[in-house]
């Protein structure tokens, strides 16, 4: 196979020396020798698909449920990150409904520089959405967390909220840029389970120079209350350089958030009506 280009007026594929390029119209693409006599046709049919044509709806949706109230909205609300700092305080009181978290050793984290966060998650519990935002109400500044979808329409929704892609390079410019950045372990089905850590967005940070902390979340299956603890930054054992530094700070990390759900008080059973009952 040769070379592939493609854009929205000239499409040149070259295999077998036969090669496929526009006509004179623009519209109309046709396979051609290599000596230019055309041999065939060739029909492009709408490649748009269904999450496409469900994003659409979705968006359009979205614009008619806001319109009425868009002339009181702020113009230009987002920041340079994407978060929507009147939209959440818009959503506040009901996200309350939800979750009544209580917020502890926020005072280890900085005050003007970026940090990694990295905290553990129940399955379906959320964590990274109450966690973030309850830290960004303790610390006043905004604190974002990774893994959002890049599709409509929760994509853009979770972008408002904080949320930026699980990217080595955009949580790189987040922290370049003295973000507070919260990523979360691998999901697991016990609330007090924190699961492996991903090392490529451990060594982003150690790039950045920038601070490791361990957030402890705790959440149940039933009920509203919740937790999260801050610890103190995660040190090294001793300095590598190369990948094996990024899994071993991965892996104090990850042991870090364990030690901190295992103090934390309560009944831990794993079985979601002992834990309500118990707690």
């Amino acid at each position: 196979m040769g070379d592939r280009v493609h854009d929205s007026r000239v499409i040149a594929v070259s295999c077998g020396g036969l090669v496929t390029r526009s006509t004179k119209s623009m519209n109309t693409p046709v396979v051609q020798n290599l000596d230019g006599d055309d041999l065939a046709t060739v029909t492009e049919l709408p490649r748009r698909g269904a999450a496409a044509l469900a994003g659409s709806v979705a968006s359009s949706i979205a614009d008619r449920v806001v319109a009425p109230v868009r002339p009181f909205w702020p113009a230009n609300s987002v920041d340079d990150w994407g978060r929507d700092p009147n939209l959440i305080a818009a959503i506040a009181p009901f996200a309350r409904l939800r979750w009544n978290t209580s917020v502890s050793g926020d005072q280890h984290l900085p005050v003007k520089t970026g940090a990694l966060l990295v905290c553990n998650s129940r399955r379906w519990s959320l964590a990274s959405i109450y966690a973030s935002l309850a830290l960004s109400e303790v610390t006043d500044r905004p604190v974002r967390f990774a893994g959002r979808s890049d599709r409509a329409p929760t994509g853009p929704l979770l972008r408002r909220l904080g949320g930026i892609l699980s990217d080595p390079g955009e949580i790189a410019g987040a922290l370049a840029d003295n973000e507070l950045v919260l990523m979360t372990a691998a999901s697991t089905a016990h609330p007090r389970h924190a699961g492996a850590v991903d090392p490529i967005l451990i060594g982003v940070a150690i790039q950045a120079g920038v601070q490791i902390y361990p957030v402890a979340t705790i959440s149940p299956t039933v009920g509203r209350t919740t937790r999260v603890e801050v610890g103190h930054s995660v040190r090294p054992r001793r300095k590598r350089r190369g990948p094996l530094g990024d899994i071993e700070m991965a892996d104090a990390a990850r042991h870090a958030v364990q030690t901190m759900l295992d103090s934390m008080g309560g009944v831990h059973t794993g079985v979601a009506p002992i834990d309500w009952v118990a707690g």
